[in-house]
This record gives C-alpha cells, sequence and structure tokens, in this order.
C-alpha cells in the first residue's frame, strides 16, 4: 500500500508521539530523525501483529504550508515503501529536519527514499523494549 495508509496505521495523539519520543529509539541524519517504539498487547487495544503506525512530524522551520506538505507526502510515500523491511509490531515517528525540503526539491523521492533507507538500515533489526533493555 505505498503512499496510503488507513487511518488506524498512523500515530494521532500527542501522548502516542511522545511515548516514541520518550521510550523508543531513534537514528538521524542531516536530514531526517526517525524514531521506532515496540507496541504490544495492551497498547491502545492493539495487536502486536497489527502492522507498522506512522507519524510525521515537519515543523515551520522546514517552510511555508506549501513545502512542508510537499515533505510530508514524499515521506509518507518514502516510509511506505521502506515498511516491509521494518518490524511490523512498532511505531515510528519520521521528523523532517529542515534540510529535508531542499533534498525533496533536489533529489525528490529518490533523495528522501535513500536517507530513510539509510535510518532504516542504521535502527538495525527490531527495537527492544526499555524494559527488556535493563535486564
Amino acid at each position: 500500500m505505498p503512499g496510503r495508509a488507513p487511518g488506524r496505521r498512523r500515530l494521532s495523539r500527542s501522548a502516542e508521539f511522545e511515548r516514541v519520543y520518550r521510550q523508543g529509539r531513534s537514528k538521524g541524519n542531516r536530514f531526517l530523525v526517525l524514531y521506532a517504539f515496540p507496541h504490544g498487547e495492551g497498547d491502545s487495544g492493539r495487536a502486536p501483529d497489527d502492522g507498522p503506525r506512522l507519524g510525521l512530524s515537519v515543523s515551520k522551520r522546514v517552510g511555508g504550508a506549501v513545502d512542508r506538505n510537499r515533505v510530508k507526502r514524499v515521506l509518507r510515500e518514502a516510509f511506505w515503501e521502506e515498511a516491509e523491511r521494518l518490524p511490523s509490531s512498532s511505531d515510528y515517528v519520521v521528523v523532517a529536519r529542515p534540510d529535508a525540503k531542499g533534498l525533496a526539491e533536489r533529489e525528490g523521492m529518490n533523495g528522501i527514499r535513500t536517507a530513510l533507507a539509510e535510518l532504516v538500515d542504521g535502527l538495525g533489526g527490531s527495537p527492544a523494549p526499555p524494559s527488556e533493555a535493563g535486564s
């Protein structure tokens, strides 16, 4: 389902974003920061195999509304193309840095896809929940 995800595959509440930011793992580069956090049973009624969920954060520092929406559109499409390589039992937040606008303008989808693939590779396998990290 490249580019589009049903509402249940999106993060929409502040608390969901905060949990991923605070308890998840992250990897960043000049253009993007990717956060990942595994969701589990009892997590808002979600089963672990419900598939990945995506949240995007593109601030005004990236540009005006037209620029931000273009970056979000390209990020969504790139993420869902890379989603097959990601653990399906996790929530993800992609934060666009100001340089993401220039990358999207110069190299379009290929540039964003490459930057995102680099982050996916950098996170490596399934992110471990914080409770397992201390054991």
